[in-house]
């Protein structure tokens, strides 16, 4: 029987996915595990993998189309079945929209997240077709289990043979359906534009370039931060050579262990300690009441920028636990989801619960910007270059000399219901001091 993959639902807001890319064509074998394709939410790329085995008998979904959740967009067949004949199944899955909500009840980071196998309370009936694998139906023969009106945990409600050994363990107590999860899916709408990259050939062109749903979710979220939460900057600079130093002096000592800090390695400890002095900058506000929350974990967010071929902008990555972690773990965590975020994209889980942003353009030869909050945030911190610059300073003899350092702009952007000028100033002249006495970042 031919077996219908339906969009998920990947994150807790989704409603739709973009099929970005492709990672099979029709005709092609798949097992599970196997990528199917690569689906933009509208928080991250995540892959989706398939469910069993068979072979592609159609892609439903284009490239750069968008599929509302539940909605048809890849058919398998079984094997021994005719792919032309299971290509023609096109029609709504029986637990298409069941299949899509069961995510709700799941880990949001996971595509292929499996729900309770469930009798469909609905007007299935003993001579309607039911949706299961060959070898499911043979177990369910062989123990005397009737699978009439009932709705597997596989693609579309597929019952599989772990569904079968299920019931066998447990039982035929299952949880029930309500009208929400055992509604069918809708038609699918006409597929928008596909994104396109943003122009980056020396040819200009008259052209419209419609938006991911990446973009699309960080314009909104942008615009809401920038005209409900009252901004304001502070900008401070730090010398950093003695930072430089050491750090020059861990990576020669811990290069064979593979191990290479970053300036803003040392920058995201900073600001995890800083925030023990100063928990108002650790917090977010809250409309009931109003009042202000603070957080007793710091998880610092770090903005990643992503490549035009991945739909461009950015995501915030989160390194949980910020004040508690060592700069080795740091640096480890911040490598692997940037990387992550470029290659695969992040799961919500890794991109949820930050409590303070940086965004560090340091690396782009930047000397100074301003960032806008990242709700539910209350501030954001922008870091530029580290810059040569002559400084006077007294040398042993009394006298002023002229030397030449290291200094780094940092602007902090804050919600000022929550953040006075002096209290940015004073988290500023705290991170300040550790990133120029940066031993005090070792312990």
């Amino acid at each position: 029987m031919p077996i219908q993959v339906t969009m998920p639902r990947m994150s807790d807001t989704m409603e739709q996915g973009t099929v970005v890319k492709w990672h099979v064509k029709e005709g092609d074998d798949v097992s599970p595990g196997d990528v199917l394709a690569d689906i933009e939410t509208d928080k991250a790329t995540m892959e989706l993998e398939a469910f069993d085995e068979g072979k592609v008998a159609k892609l439903a979904a284009a490239e750069g189309a968008n599929i509302n959740v539940g909605e048809l967009i890849v058919i398998l067949a079984e094997e021994g079945e005719d792919i032309a004949e299971a290509a023609k199944s096109t029609g709504s899955a029986p637990a298409a929209a069941k299949q899509a909500e069961s995510a709700d009840d799941a880990p949001a980071a996971s595509a292929s997240a499996t729900a309770t196998i469930t009798p469909d309370s609905g007007s299935a009936s003993s001579t309607e077709r039911v949706m299961a694998s060959p070898l499911a139906k043979k177990i369910a023969a062989e123990k005397g289990i009737s699978l009439a009106g009932l709705t597997g945990t596989g693609p579309s409600g597929r019952i599989t043979k772990r569904d079968i050994e299920q019931i066998s363990s447990n039982g035929t107590s299952f949880q029930a359906v309500t009208p929400e999860t055992a509604r069918s899916t809708e038609p699918a709408a006409a597929a928008a534009p596909a994104p396109q990259p943003m122009p980056t050939s020396t040819e200009l062109e008259d052209r419209n370039v419609p938006l991911s749903n990446m973009r699309g979710v960080i314009s909104r979220r942008l615009v809401e931060s920038k005209t409900t939460i009252p901004h304001y900057q502070v900008t401070m600079s730090a010398r950093i050579d003695s930072l430089l130093e050491l750090r020059g002096q861990l990576n020669s000592q811990l290069e064979s262990q593979g191990v290479k800090l970053s300036v803003n390695d040392f920058l995201v400890r900073a600001c995890g300690l800083a925030m023990h002095q100063h928990p108002f900058i650790n917090s977010s506000w809250n409309d009931n009441g109003p009042s202000i929350d603070l957080h007793k974990h710091v998880n610092i967010g770090v903005a990643v920028s992503l490549p035009q071929e991945r739909g461009g902008g950015l995501v915030v990555a989160t390194i949980r636990n910020a004040d508690a972690q060592g700069l080795r773990y740091i640096s480890g965590e911040t490598k692997r989801l940037a990387k992550k975020a470029r290659e695969k994209g992040l799961s919500p889980e890794e991109m949820s619960d930050s409590t303070f942003t940086i965004s560090n353009l340091g690396m782009f030869g930047v000397d100074h910007f301003t960032a806008i909050i990242n709700p539910p945030n209350a501030a954001i911190l922008a870091v530029g270059n580290a810059i040569q610059k002559p400084f006077f300073e007294t040398g042993e003899d009394g006298e002023l000399e002229l030397v030449v350092g290291h200094e780094m702009s940092m602007t902090m952007s804050s919600d000022h219901r929550i953040i006075d000028g002096a209290m940015a100033a004073e988290y500023l002249q705290t991170v300040k001091k550790l990133l120029e006495s940066p031993a005090s970042l070792l312990v």
